[in-house]
C-alpha cells in the first residue's frame, strides 16, 4: 500500500497540538500480516520485558535498536513513514532509534504514568527535543476500554519536566502534572488497526489498564535526525540514516519475525522505558 504525502496542515496540526493522527495510514493486509508474525513469535517473545505500574498490573513490550529486514524492519524502514517523520521534523537525515512493540494484554495489561517520552531521552544526552518523534502504528484496536493512549493536547509547549520513578515506571513531577490537566485538554486516542500516531516528545501523555477482555497491541518506533547527536546513549542506530525500501516491500518480501541476533533492550539495561 502506497501512503500519502502529509500535508501543510498536517503539519501546522502536530506543531500546534503536539501529535497528529492519520487514518489508514496502514491497510489492513500488512496490519493482520504483522499482528500474526507479533504474536507467533517466539523470538520476540523472549526478549519481552514485564513492567509493573503501581498497582501491580503488568505491560509487555519488546524493544529493539537496529532495524532489520524482517517485516517489522520493513515497517519501520517503509518510505511512507520515514517521508512522515522527515516532514514533521524538516532538515537533516532520518534515523531509527528503536521501535518497541507493547503488548497491552486483557483483563491484566498495566497503565502508564503521566509523562514525556523526552524526560527519559534527556538522559539520554540528546541536546535537541524537536529533532526526535514517535510513532505509533496500532496493530489492534485502541479504546477507553482497554487502554488506549491519552494525551494532553498542546502540553508539548511546556517544555520538558523532571521525571521520578513511580513502581518500575518514571512519571512527570506531579505539581507541574495537575497544573497541565487544569489547562490542557485530555484527548483519548482511540485508534482503528492501520491507524498511525505521531508525536512530540515533550507531548504529556498516559495510559490506563487494560480491563476489557481486547488485547491492545501497537508498534511505537522512535526516530531521530543524525545531527542531534547524544553524549550518552551507547547505541548508534539513532545517529545513523535509515535505509529506506519502499512501501511495498512489506508485503512482497517473505514474512519474517525478530531475528536472535538483533539488539534487544534487557530489563537491567540503564536506560527508561515509556508508554
Amino acid at each position: 500500500m502506497l501512503r500519502q504525502p502529509l500535508t501543510a496542515s498536517q503539519k501546522a496540526q502536530y506543531d500546534s497540538d503536539g501529535y497528529l493522527m492519520v487514518k489508514s495510514f496502514l491497510g489492513l493486509e500488512e496490519v493482520d500480516l504483522l499482528y500474526s508474525i507479533a504474536t507467533a513469535d517466539n523470538i520476540l517473545r523472549n526478549h519481552s520485558i514485564d513492567l509493573n505500574d503501581q498497582s501491580g498490573k503488568r505491560t509487555k513490550l519488546t524493544l529493539w535498536f537496529t532495524p532489520g529486514d524482517d517485516t517489522f524492519g520493513l515497517l519501520t524502514r517503509s518510505q511512507g513513514i520515514v517521508n512522515a517523520v522527515q516532514a514533521l521534523l524538516g532538515e537533516g537525515e532520518v534515523c531509527h532509534f528503536h521501535s518497541k512493540l507493547m503488548q497491552k494484554e486483557p483483563q491484566v495489561g498495566g497503565a502508564w504514568e503521566v509523562h514525556q517520552d523526552y524526560g527519559y531521552w534527556y538522559k539520554n544526552g540528546f541536546l535537541f527535543p524537536d529533532a526526535l518523534i514517535s510513532v505509533m502504528v496500532a496493530l489492534t484496536e485502541a479504546t477507553k476500554e482497554n487502554g488506549c493512549l491519552q494525551v494532553l493536547k498542546g502540553s508539548h509547549k511546556m517544555g520538558r519536566l523532571e521525571h521520578n520513578f513511580a513502581g518500575e515506571q518514571q512519571g512527570a513531577d506531579v505539581p507541574f502534572v495537575e497544573e497541565a490537566f487544569k489547562l490542557f485538554e485530555r484527548v483519548y486516542v482511540e485508534l482503528e488497526p492501520g491507524d498511525v500516531l505521531f508525536f512530540h516528545p515533550n507531548l504529556l501523555h498516559m495510559s490506563e489498564a487494560n480491563l476489557s477482555p481486547r488485547p491492545r497491541w501497537s508498534l511505537i518506533s522512535a526516530y531521530n535526525l543524525s545531527y542531534n547527536k547524544p553524549f550518552r546513549e551507547k547505541n548508534t542506530s539513532c545517529i545513523t540514516p535509515v535505509k529506506v525500501v519502499p512501501d511495498t516491500a512489506i508485503m512482497e518480501s517473505d514474512p519474517g519475525g525478530l531475528s536472535e541476533e538483533m539488539d534487544f533492550l534487557k530489563k537491567e539495561d540503564e536506560i527508561t522505558l515509556k508508554v
